[in-house]
């Protein structure tokens, strides 16, 4: 039987960090799922998804403590079985504008509200191009729930958008 896990890891960045791990999950036979993976700072960071044979988790887990030894920090967890898709639609969010402290809080303090789960987000600061100004760029997939009022959440989050000089898009997940 095979058992899914999820692990998070994060480290100085080095060459190799991510072979060393693919090396330990392919020596367990292991299948190397799914990750998202990127260099934060002078930071590495990811998480994955992989399934093992439940007779060969133990001695990943041990194989995987061993690379930790290197300062490389790895957390594993057993993957949930996925649940039915929630009512409701996906929908791309998508922000651009001046960089300052807030922009995150203030736009997720909206979605959560509306009941909005945030189930995919990325941020980075940009030089914009004429000015070389930095802009802070994010985009986030978000599941709405089957009773969000679409159109009052984009007025909600637009009036968040004029305040801190940014703007904000929707796009449907197809």
């Amino acid at each position: 039987m095979q058992t899914p896990l999820v692990m998070t890891i994060i480290s100085p960045d080095r060459t190799g960090l991510v072979e060393a791990i693919a090396r330990v999950v392919a020596e367990h036979g292991g299948n190397w799922l799914e990750s998202r993976m990127c260099r934060l700072g002078g930071e590495f960071a990811g998480i994955l998804r992989v399934e093992i044979a439940a007779e060969q988790k133990a001695t990943l887990l041990d194989a995987l403590q061993k690379l930790q030894q290197g300062g490389l920090q790895i957390v594993v967890r057993a993957d949930q079985p996925a649940a039915a898709a929630p009512a409701g639609k996906q929908t791309r969010l998508e922000l651009v504008g001046s960089d300052r402290p807030g922009i995150v809080r203030d736009i997720t303090s909206a979605l959560a509200r509306a009941q909005v789960n945030v189930e995919e987000f990325s941020s980075e600061l940009v030089s914009a191009p004429m000015s070389g100004e930095l802009l802070f760029r994010a985009s986030a997939r978000l599941q709405l729930p089957a009773a969000c009022d679409l159109a009052a959440l984009k007025r909600d989050l637009e009036k968040i958008a004029a305040d801190l000089l940014v703007d904000v898009s929707f796009a449907e997940v197809r």
